[in-house]
């Protein structure tokens, strides 16, 4: 299940773990898309920002 790049990686972090700054940079993005998320699902989403997918026009035989 868990790869050796996975176990090489966490011990990487384990020694040199990322910078206070970068926590909070991450936190704070996954935060703004959940509010984004959020926003989208209780508000809805404008007619011009829903993609809809041009229909196929069938030709006559």
């Amino acid at each position: 299940m868990f790869n050796l790049r996975h176990l090489l990686r966490m011990s990487k972090w384990a020694r040199n773990p990322p910078s206070e700054a970068r926590v909070k940079l991450v936190i704070g993005i996954v935060v703004i898309c959940l509010i984004l998320f959020a926003i989208e699902r209780w508000i809805g989403v404008p007619d011009w920002m829903q993609m809809e997918l041009p229909r196929r026009q069938r030709i006559p035989r």
